[in-house]
């Protein structure tokens, strides 16, 4: 278990109860110069607090157990598999506020694959939680990359932070692009360079 890992479990053992996160979204409405006592508001607490249980699914999801049904039958299948154009939702760290974007995830299998929702389904735990970008664009490819044992993996994200474009500098519009490479992808520029040729052909309106 890493350092994130542990702190996210202890966490969870201090989480408090539902009652307790409702009254926070009260005392946050009466700082925002709210009466959450009135009609319109009354409800607010419990949809907020349901909300943040979709929001930040993540922290009670565990990407490597989603990565262990693998399939072997591929007839000697070695050759690059990418998935691009994830659509994925995430609220940053600092701000909580969100951060929009696409993943777009590539590997080089051994002698095993993995179902392709897996790939979508492992962008989606890491998205699920309180992020910054870099550190969720490593998340996902050190777990692919461990886990899955190929010879290289291949991540790149796409976001826009609202954090930035609806707050602060106010500038919309505005993506942000990460990339982690791993195994061969980081040793030969040929399969970068193939893995890249991928994401904007499929990004590239037909």
């Amino acid at each position: 278990m890493n350092v994130i890992d542990k702190l996210v479990s202890a966490a969870k053992t201090d989480r408090p109860s539902r009652s307790e996160a409702e009254d926070a979204v009260r005392v946050l409405l009466r700082w925002a110069g709210e009466d959450p006592t009135r009609e319109g508001l009354l409800d607010t607490p419990k949809r907020v607090t349901k909300a943040y249980g979709d929001w930040f699914r993540g922290y009670d999801e565990d990407p490597a157990e989603m990565l262990q049904r693998t399939f072997s039958e591929v007839e000697g299948y070695d050759e690059m598999i990418v998935l691009s154009g994830i659509r994925f939702e995430s609220y940053c760290e600092h701000h909580m506020a969100p951060i929009i974007g696409v993943a777009h995830v590539g590997y080089i299998p051994t002698d095993r694959v993995v179902g392709i929702s897996k790939l979508a389904r492992v962008v989606d735990t890491f998205a699920k939680r309180l992020q910054v970008q870099e550190k969720m664009n490593a998340q996902i490819a050190n777990t692919l990359y461990e886990v899955l044992r190929p010879r290289g993996v291949a991540v790149m994200l796409e976001g826009e932070h609202h954090c930035m474009s609806t707050r602060g500098v106010h500038k919309p519009g505005v993506n942000m692009v990460t990339r982690k490479m791993l195994g061969v992808f980081r040793d030969d520029p040929l399969l970068r360079k193939e893995f890249m040729d991928n994401v904007v052909r499929s990004s590239s309106p037909s």
